[in-house]
């Protein structure tokens, strides 16, 4: 099927259109009275609490799996700014019931924790704001890169959908006595018809297109594979793939039904371009999703999200191509090998492993190389203090070494986080275009 590219246009646009969206809330408070309005502490309450919900529904947005805001940006940018749209709209909440709070206590001449309390416990839908609060608090606190390093996948992903919990119940208090939000037609026409796209999108593409798509395509595991130490590749086959809008290089969120652990999501990379009835995923056994599907059962059924991710064949703008891979990451570009147009000697992969006995999909890389004259160099041996092994010596004169003509090709990147940004060092430092760079962080 055909697949549309992302637009540096459409990108613009929807950014635009986020941007248009604060200074529309800056608006409305404006008309409002602005500061001139029951105090200048209680005003700049009421701003911040208007800009934290409108970057609260935002936050909702940028992860709600959209088709076309993961088309033009791909997962991993759209997850960064979801964590920096979090972290401002979590502070403006908080300088939000601080502000409130002190305002009101000024006006009443109470103590702070006295008005504090008046206020949950007296204003309608303060209680469930108060709970929805919490909730957010104990989302953002878990999303600490520390917290988040003492957290499986699966468990922090369940606390995460908290977040929801946190928006909903926020909504009866800022409808009940936020005057901005009632003050004009134009004003409750605006935040009504927010809360309700934010609401649809989660219903639709969070909860109904991967129903939908699960039941069309009726995915069920046909064989597992062992394919290096610790490595295995799980076949799929299924209904009208070819409609399944999937290209080489993209992930899903798998669900296999197979007892327990059944509900929980793990995304994996296609290890091979779709075919009309056949997915192919490859996983190592880190982590409890890893180990779990080592041990999934042929006929097996399976529930898909997705497909999610950028870096495919559309971003390329060169006929040549450089891929780089380190361990597993090598299933995203065996994919993109099958997928990507190239004559004979215009694509070199790079694969970093520990040692050949680790290499993953040796015998289809060297089909690659025979039938397809892809330049394939197995970056073997121990660790040292860069992305290369040792040995190498200066990691720019190296990779010259390896592609003289580094400067004219795209390179994909697919590794560890920390590495893939080692790498990506090395090609700015090499004088690669950074436009011609493309990865992405499969970091939560």
């Amino acid at each position: 099927m055909r697949h549309r590219a992302s637009s540096p246009w459409a990108r613009r646009a929807l950014i635009g259109a986020g941007a248009l969206s604060l200074l529309f809330v800056v608006g409305l408070w404006l008309s409002g009275g602005g500061l001139s309005s029951d105090g200048t502490v209680s005003a700049l309450g009421r701003l911040s609490g208007l800009l934290a919900s409108n970057l609260l529904l935002v936050q909702v947005l940028l992860m709600a799996r959209i088709p076309l805001l993961e088309r033009q940006f791909g997962q991993d940018k759209l997850a960064r700014q979801h964590r920096l749209v979090g972290f401002t709209s979590f502070w403006l909440m908080i300088a939000h019931i601080v502000l409130i709070t002190a305002g009101y206590a000024a006006a009443s001449g109470s103590g702070l924790l006295e008005q504090g309390w008046l206020l949950v416990t007296t204003y309608p839908g303060m209680l469930l704001a108060f709970a929805g609060a919490v909730a957010l608090i104990a989302v953002v606190v878990l999303s600490i890169r520390a917290a988040r390093r003492r957290l499986r996948y699966e468990s922090w992903h369940l606390i995460h959908l908290y977040a929801y919990l946190g928006v909903g119940l926020a909504l009866p208090h800022q409808l009940w006595t936020g005057a901005e939000f009632l003050n004009s037609p134009l004003a409750t026409a605006y935040w009504w018809s927010a809360y309700v796209v934010a609401l649809a999108a989660v219903l639709i593409f969070r909860v109904g297109l991967p129903l939908w798509r699960s039941w069309r395509h009726g995915l069920r595991v046909v064989a597992v594979v062992p394919e290096a130490p610790g490595v295995v590749s799980v076949h799929m086959s299924g209904r009208q793939l070819d409609k399944l809008p999937a290209r080489a290089g993209q992930f899903f969120l798998w669900r296999f039904l197979d007892g327990r652990g059944k509900s929980r999501a793990n995304p994996f990379s296609l290890s091979a371009a779709p075919q009309q009835d056949r997915l192919r995923i490859t996983v190592k056994d880190l982590g409890d999703g890893g180990a779990r599907v080592a041990t999934v059962r042929p006929g097996t059924r399976v529930l898909i999200e997705g497909p999610y991710g950028a870096v495919t064949s559309a971003r390329r703008t060169s006929d040549k191509s450089l891929l780089i891979a380190a361990g597993v990451g090598i299933t995203a570009m065996r994919s993109l090998l099958e997928e990507l147009a190239f004559q004979s000697g215009k694509v070199t992969l790079l694969y970093r492993v520990r040692s050949r006995a680790e290499a993953v999909f040796a015998g289809e890389l060297d089909w690659f190389s025979a039938n397809r004259g892809v330049t394939v160099s197995y970056l073997d041996g121990q660790r040292g203090d860069s992305w290369l092994p040792r040995g190498y010596g200066d990691d720019v004169e190296a990779l010259y070494r390896m592609v003289p003509d580094l400067l004219e090709r795209d390179v994909f990147l697919c590794g560890p986080v920390p590495w893939m940004e080692t790498v990506v060092a090395t090609l700015r430092t090499a004088g690669v275009d950074r436009a011609r760079i493309h990865f992405e962080r499969f970091a939560w």
